[in-house]
């Protein structure tokens, strides 16, 4: 494999020193490029696109040509494993994702499998594989699952969901078959994960959408603790170099401290939490990644700016801060503003850096 030629992210999380903060974009390859959406129009579906090695890494490509970025973050999407469990996952326009086998009893859970991400994933494997050789050391590369408890919520509810009724049913009726599916999709996503980084991943993040939707206590059981157990399985050293691993629970910030003591090398902050806040909570135990608001994209550039000089500060000096939005870029906004915010980044966070 290339040398690396940019080591930002990676040292960032790590918390050694950095002469910029890193930026990368959660969903940095999507809708908002006219580029990204004229090789979907190609690929004629998004599973067809995620699910042909050549075209996942057209895309996972495409922003770092228009954007000075630190990463490359591999394009798939969370819901590859339940699929590979034989779910059957279809996607609808305006619909979002959809299985049409969903989990809904104890025979539903005991029939599934840990796929062999070689073989049910191996398309998974092949773009991450293809991307680190195009990539030719350029920036690394993040690999990416869902978190358990995330999975587990699409796969009960047969798709999205704002209630979390069904799900939420058979964590309170049946909190012993819940474990029974969270365990397998924590065996799943270890071995998944591991499959990443043998084939080139450089940093993971484990993505826990909906586990800002439990309780404290509910949380805590039925998400963190299956995101605990997945990061103490992980491959943490590959190549010569260490793998940092992201967390990130969308409204987590209530469980900062609980996230910390995980294992984790970061967390991923979203907007609603204060950097300085969850520096101070965290103290020097993980990065922190984050966290400005998707929206201020459609804001002016002057006023961009001025939000990331405001989440640069909120961070203060020295390392440990990778630069993100605190949730996923969304599908209007203008490419033209998102360059603004990350030469903005690399500008303005310099004296953060200097002794």
């Amino acid at each position: 494999m290339a040398e690396l030629k940019n080591d930002r992210l990676l040292r960032a999380l790590l918390r050694q020193p950095v002469d910029v903060t890193p930026v990368w974009i959660m969903r940095q390859a999507g809708r908002y490029l006219p580029e990204y959406r004229a090789v979907r129009e190609k690929a004629g579906d998004f599973k067809t696109l995620c699910t042909t090695p050549e075209l996942a890494c057209e895309v996972t490509l495409q922003p770092l040509r228009r954007f000075p970025l630190d990463a490359a973050i591999l394009f798939s999407d969370i819901l590859t494993i339940p699929d590979a469990m034989g779910l059957e996952l279809f996607f609808t326009e305006g619909e979002g994702p959809q299985f049409r086998k969903p989990v809904r009893s104890a025979a539903d859970v005991d029939a599934l499998p840990v796929p062999d991400p070689e073989v049910e994933l191996r398309y998974v494997m092949d773009a991450v594989r293809l991307i680190r050789r195009e990539l030719d050391g350029k920036v690394p590369l993040i690999g990416f699952a869902g978190s358990p408890w995330t999975l587990a919520t699409y796969m009960v509810e047969g798709g999205g969901s704002k209630e979390f009724a069904l799900v939420k049913r058979m964590l309170f009726d049946q909190p012993a078959l819940m474990h029974r599916l969270l365990d397998v999709l924590a065996r799943s996503v270890t071995a998944y994960l591991n499959a990443q980084v043998a084939a080139g991943a450089q940093a993971l993040m484990l993505f826990d959408t909906w586990g800002g939707a439990l309780s404290q206590r509910d949380y805590k059981e039925f998400s963190l603790r299956y995101m605990e157990r997945i990061v103490h399985g992980l491959t943490r050293e590959h190549e010569g170099r260490r793998v940092p691993v992201i967390l990130f629970t969308k409204n987590g910030g209530q469980w900062l401290e609980a996230m910390a003591a995980s294992g984790c090398d970061a967390l991923g902050i979203d907007w609603t939490t204060d950097l300085n806040d969850a520096r101070a909570r965290v103290g020097s135990r993980v990065a922190l990644q984050g966290n400005m608001d998707p929206s201020i994209l459609y804001a002016s550039t002057d006023r961009i700016r001025s939000e990331v000089a405001a989440v640069l500060d909120s961070y203060g000096r020295g390392s440990g801060h990778v630069f993100n939005l605190g949730h996923g870029i969304h599908q209007h906004a203008d490419p033209e503003k998102v360059a603004a915010a990350v030469a903005a980044v690399h500008e303005l966070s310099r004296p953060y850096h200097q002794a």
